[in-house]
């Protein structure tokens, strides 16, 4: 079973709906058990950081997130579930993140010509391929939306970068823990390979 966490962050139904497309029985909830019980967890969202720390604490996940991780389940964040996993952002000074990963997440930096948010497709590379990406070509398309973006303490956990007016580390793997920064579920058959990477870990 695949718990995906509901703490009110949005983006729920669209990755639900992508885990029954690949054969899956999926619980969305924010009951710790019935998370830690689950084969794979997913940490979707989006939002701001600060609000979303906000409620992981209200509804008492932080810790049910930090366990399951110790246990070695397979956790993948997406999106704002990647920034939450790592110390701090720049969206919400003085808020700690779940501190799982090191490294923090930045603002974009304006440039001529640049929208922020980031909003579309692009490309990723490769600098430590990971099982996420096992069966895909070099250099995929998929769809980022985001203003703020990870820059990892330890390169070595960085799977795919991304080039966005700075280098984008936009997914990351350590151990049982994934995270990608932009939407597998909205990536078309791609981003369809990704996520049944995850489930067939």
């Amino acid at each position: 079973m695949v718990a995906i966490i509901d703490y009110d962050a949005g983006n729920i139904k669209s990755v639900e709906k992508a885990m029954v497309l690949l054969g899956q029985e999926v619980k969305v909830t924010r009951d710790p058990e019935a998370i830690r019980n689950a084969d794979k967890v997913i940490l979707p969202g989006v939002g701001s950081f600060g609000d979303a720390m906000w409620k992981l604490r209200q509804y008492g996940l932080c810790e049910v997130i930090r366990q399951v991780v110790e246990d070695g389940t397979p956790f993948l964040g997406i999106c704002l579930g990647l920034q939450l996993l790592f110390e701090r952002s720049d969206e919400a000074p003085g808020v700690a993140g779940l501190g799982i990963l090191k490294g923090e997440i930045l603002r974009i930096p304006d440039a001529p010509g640049l929208k922020i948010p980031h909003m579309g497709w692009n490309s990723l590379e490769f600098p430590n391929k990971g099982r996420l990406f096992r069966g895909l070509g070099q250099e995929p398309y998929v769809y980022f939306v985001h203003s703020y973006y990870l820059k990892a303490e330890d390169e070595r956990i960085v799977t795919a970068a991304s080039e966005y007016g700075t280098r984008i580390h936009a997914s990351v793997e350590k151990g049982q823990v994934f995270a990608c920064q932009f939407h597998p579920e909205k990536s078309g058959d791609t981003g369809i390979q990704i996520l049944k990477n995850f489930v067939e870990l």
